[in-house]
């Protein structure tokens, strides 16, 4: 096994402990390291790693919708989330995003090195200290109810009402997004329409809520 990793985390320390340890283990190697989710997409896309080791918060574009974006791509890259989130509404939506393997941060790196190999080989690896929560039963029970307004958003809008909750001005994201900023209005008014939410005050609590951001 000659494993390329990709580790997204916007801590830098986070990033370069991980690497040190990772890059420890035989056949494995760390090719490149991401701050945020968006530039976790475009480093996938540049260098089809084996595995992404994926942290969920992170600013601009946070590691759920930066799974949604690298499984429209259609690689084989394999994802495992490493999160201080145990709820299991973060682990549900995790898997149902694209995640192979779920962990958290205050795990072991044994376990860590664990769930690399086996989400290499094909497989699932859910931490032993939140397997209680029962994936998949919770996800056939999630596909039977009404769907939440939040999945009624695009990922644009998701990107957008991220940005937003984490107090970026309609220029800024504008900016970061490529867009014009009458074109991020009419986003802002899409979701504020969707979520049936007034306010930026309102919306920076539902992004909180969603888990879309810490702020």
């Amino acid at each position: 096994m000659n494993a390329k990793i990709i580790v997204a985390d916007d801590h830098r320390m986070v990033r370069e402990g991980l690497r040190s340890l990772i890059e420890r283990q035989p056949g494995l190697s760390v090719v490149a390291e991401a701050r945020d989710g968006a530039e976790a997409v475009s480093l996938t896309k540049k260098h089809r790693p084996d595995l992404v080791v994926m942290d969920i918060s992170m600013p601009n574009l946070n590691g759920l919708e930066a799974i949604r974006l690298i499984r429209t791509e259609k690689n084989k890259t394999r994802i495992i989330v490493l999160s201080m989130h145990a709820d299991r509404r973060y682990v549900a939506e995790a898997f149902k995003a694209g995640a192979e393997g779920y962990l958290l941060k205050d795990s072991a790196f044994g376990e860590l090195t664990q769930a690399i190999k086996t989400v290499l080989q094909g497989k699932r690896f859910l931490s032993p200290s939140i397997a209680g929560l029962l994936i998949d039963g919770y996800l056939t029970r999630e596909d039977q109810t009404q769907p939440s307004a939040y999945n009624l958003l695009s990922v644009r809008e998701r990107e957008v009402l991220q940005m937003m909750a984490e107090g970026q001005a309609t220029k800024q994201i504008a900016k970061v997004l490529n867009l014009s900023i009458k074109t991020i209005e009419t986003y802002r008014k899409q979701i504020m329409d969707k979520l049936n939410l007034h306010s930026i005050a309102q919306l920076t609590k539902y992004a909180i809520r969603e888990g879309l951001t810490d702020l």
